[in-house]
């Protein structure tokens, strides 16, 4: 058997757990993964060193792209750069703070316009579900959208309105139907309301305004609609800890669900954030170091299946840096080049290995996705994967970063774990040359 590209890892993290391995590469896809001094004709072989581990491509379900019509917040060429500069070879694109949003087939088309020609990692979408939208939902699926994003509160995009619980259940009875996924954002409009506003510099101030029960109060009434209507459901970017009771008793009952968490959630906590540091503020909001620990725990018993970015970026203006003033600052951060060293860092310190990485930000966003091929270093996986030194450090500094946006709470913060290099099917992530895919349901 000759191969197209042969790696010798001497440590690896493949199907079988982390240890040696050959990964021999035929035509973009994984031939075989064999002992490591497997000896396979091969027109290419690289050898890796012992203070490198070969990890599958990380794939991130929740980034927001903006394009086209936000491009200036973020743009397919820029993203997916970073993406690749992090170890991510697969991202799925969310369907609002773009114009036009994702509900129907015409958007989609044109979401897909902008970023045909432009991608350096495979992308996919997810469709919105919304109100008035109901009818949309089969001919998005049938279209290939991965599956589709609801909020139950304001999104902050006018054209992205919630679902009532009313509709909440009709959505769910559609997509039980195609056996479809809905990601929610699981904030209580009725929570929010009656909290107090935020306003000015006071990041305390900015968390009383998102308090862990609006998201709590969601989490339920998403668990009780999905267990009636039998549906799928998937619970983006949980920041309350209180929640995962629920979410595991719902699962015990029976109730087809998943959640995910995100970097900033599991290494940035409140009474570290001074006052008008307005690149923290994202909704929902980071909370204090014992929340942190929950979600932590929540990792280490499955009950939080996934770690993604929700990389959500917007014009430095829109920060709102020179006031400091959060109840005016956009909510959402950029990490999407930074996940993997940022997670590792608190990761390693908190005695998890690279295989709970690999299971976090690989293997489960792809199962998320609907995307067999993707996540995982097996024999007829698609050959993407990175190089990672995990013990190299690096202090982050905003002029490295490939986001068109390139603010972040995490500048100047000393990070553990360095991506060497990336190939996406069997070939190194070109910067000048995009060579990615817009990939959609098997």
């Amino acid at each position: 058997m000759t191969v197209d590209l042969l790696i010798r890892a001497r440590r690896a993290v493949t199907a079988r757990g982390e240890g040696a391995a050959s990964v021999l590469i035929r035509d973009g896809r994984i031939a075989d993964v064999a002992a490591v001094d497997e000896s396979v004709p091969a027109a290419e072989v690289v050898e890796l060193g012992e203070d490198v581990v070969l990890l599958p491509g990380l794939v991130d379900s929740h980034v927001h792209v903006n394009e086209p019509g936000h491009a200036e917040w973020e743009g397919f060429a820029s993203a997916t750069r970073a993406a690749a500069a992090g170890g991510i070879t697969t991202l799925v694109d969310m369907p609002l703070d773009s114009v036009p949003t994702t509900v129907d087939t015409r958007a989609l088309n044109l979401k897909r316009a902008a970023a045909a020609g432009r991608c350096h990692v495979d992308v996919g979408f997810w469709g919105g579900a919304v109100p008035g939208n109901l009818g949309e939902l089969a001919a998005l699926h049938r279209s290939g959208v991965l599956g589709f994003k609801c909020f139950l509160a304001d999104s902050g995009s006018p054209d992205f309105p919630p679902l009532s619980p009313a509709g909440l259940t009709e959505a769910m009875r559609v997509l039980c139907e195609l056996d479809a996924v809905l990601l929610v954002h699981a904030e209580s409009e009725a929570e929010l309301a009656v909290a107090p506003a935020a306003t000015g510099r006071s990041y305390a101030g900015f968390l009383a305004s998102r308090p862990s029960r609006s998201e709590d109060t969601a989490v339920a009434a998403v668990l009780e609609a999905a267990q009636v209507t039998g549906a799928r459901v998937h619970i983006v970017h949980l920041s309350s800890g209180d929640a995962l009771p629920l979410i595991a008793a719902a699962r015990r009952d029976g109730v087809r669900v998943t959640a995910e968490t995100c970097p900033h959630y599991l290494t940035l906590a409140a009474e570290r954030i001074p006052d008008g540091a307005t690149e923290f503020a994202c909704c929902p909001p980071i909370r204090d170091s014992a929340n942190q620990d929950l979600l932590w725990d929540g990792l280490a018993t499955g009950t939080l299946d996934l770690v993604v970015s929700d990389h959500s970026p917007c014009p430095t203006e829109l920060k709102h840096r020179d006031t400091g003033d959060f109840g005016a600052a956009w909510g959402g951060i950029s990490s999407l080049q930074l996940g993997l060293p940022v997670v590792w860092t608190e990761a390693r310190r908190r005695d998890f290995g690279l295989t709970d990485l690999v299971r976090w930000m690989s293997e489960r966003p792809a199962l998320l996705a609907g995307l067999p091929a993707k996540g995982r270093i097996a024999a007829g996986h698609d050959a993407d994967l990175c190089v990672f030194a995990p013990d190299e450090r690096f202090v982050v500094r905003a002029e490295t970063l490939h986001h068109r946006q390139p603010i972040t709470p995490y500048a100047g913060r000393t990070l553990q774990g360095v991506v060497r290099r990336t190939w996406l099917r069997g070939r190194d992530v070109d910067p000048r040359h995009p060579a990615g895919m817009l990939i959609g349901r098997p």
